[in-house]
């Protein structure tokens, strides 16, 4: 990996983006350059006039329709793949053969073969390859595993997560909605969406201990899954409980991440913004102000990895736990070990 040294002996990440896709607009592109130590030189999309688009809009000095090209510009050292999922092992595999780190959306890929592959390469060409689970570098969810390190509500009993939502008619009838084609992108909604908080509870509570699951499609809106249940048994005995559907009725939504306790209770939506404590039968409500681009906190941890000046963020055995458990729950698949 080849990182440049500027005239003020501060290292300097270039950033290259395969994928300028929407994820790219708000959530994480105009990050890269609002950290010190980083600048976006260039991006990519298959459709070279969306990429000019995307470049101009942004600033942004170079474009490419190839992803090889933008991967082999000398003057880009870091990738960010931001792609649909099938096609991040082949884009993480090109960019670490070239020498350059890796930062790649979430879920991984869209089998754990594909994600060990990934990491067996990282390894092999000791190059840096760190996965998105940005919310773990939220200040919200910080603060959580804080509280749950200083055992505000005691001992931990029991977690669970409930993610209901309605179909999204408008959007599910576009043919072009990779997210419930599951040759690009695994389990449709729950693949989406689940990464984020299972690997909260990983990142909160360790490796589970094992953990099984159903999932199927019950209303036929798209070929992949809509509803998905799984239990685990993770490290203390405490025991996990989680439920998934997409094509829940008006009203019937929720978002809630619950952890129960001995002295009470840590509740909070992971797609908003605040969290409730209870504490011996007392509530106090935290309210946390969320970034302008979400997964800065993050990337600025991406970037003093790369850098040679922090830990990886979330590594790829990391992302392969919670994987693990996805799989397990959509497929009914005795959970895998590494």
């Amino acid at each position: 990996m080849s990182i440049h040294s500027s005239s003020d002996n501060q290292t300097t990440l270039r950033w290259g983006i395969i994928g300028c896709g929407n994820v790219t607009e708000k959530k994480s592109g105009p990050a890269f350059n609002k950290i010190p130590g980083s600048s976006l030189l260039a991006v990519m999309r298959r459709d070279g006039s969306k990429a000019k688009d995307y470049a101009e809009r942004h600033a942004v000095p170079k474009w490419y329709d190839d992803a090889q090209a933008l991967i082999n510009d000398p003057d880009i050292n870091a990738i960010y793949i931001a792609t649909p999922p099938d096609s991040h092992e082949a884009y993480a595999i090109a960019a670490l053969q070239a020498g350059k780190p890796v930062y790649v959306e979430k879920p991984m890929a869209v089998t754990t073969d594909a994600c060990l592959r990934m990491q067996e390469l990282a390894n092999a060409t000791q190059g840096k390859l760190t996965v998105a689970h940005y919310r773990r570098g939220l200040p919200m969810f910080r603060k959580v595993k804080e509280l749950l390190a200083e055992k505000i509500i005691g001992d931990v009993r029991t977690v669970r997560i409930s993610m209901l939502q309605q179909h999204k008619e408008a959007l599910n009838t576009s043919s072009d909605n990779w997210r419930v084609n599951p040759a690009m992108a695994g389990a449709g909604y729950f693949y989406d969406l689940a990464p984020h908080q299972l690997d909260l509870v990983v990142h909160f509570f360790g490796d589970p201990v094992n953990a099984m699951g159903y999932g199927a499609n019950q209303a036929g809106f798209y070929p992949a899954e809509d509803v998905v249940s799984g239990i685990m048994r993770l490290p203390g005995d405490i025991l996990f409980t989680g439920q998934w559907c997409y094509t829940v009725g008006a009203g019937g939504e929720e978002d809630l991440f619950e952890i129960q306790g001995s002295r009470g209770r840590i509740r909070f939506p992971v797609f908003g913004r605040s969290v409730s404590v209870l504490v011996d039968g007392v509530e106090n409500i935290l309210d946390f102000e969320p970034p302008a681009h979400i997964q800065q906190p993050m990337i600025e941890r991406v970037v003093q990895y790369f850098t040679g000046k922090g830990g990886n963020p979330c590594s790829a055995a990391e992302a392969l736990v919670s994987m693990r458990v996805m799989e397990s729950f959509a497929y009914n698949r005795p959970l895998a070990r590494q």
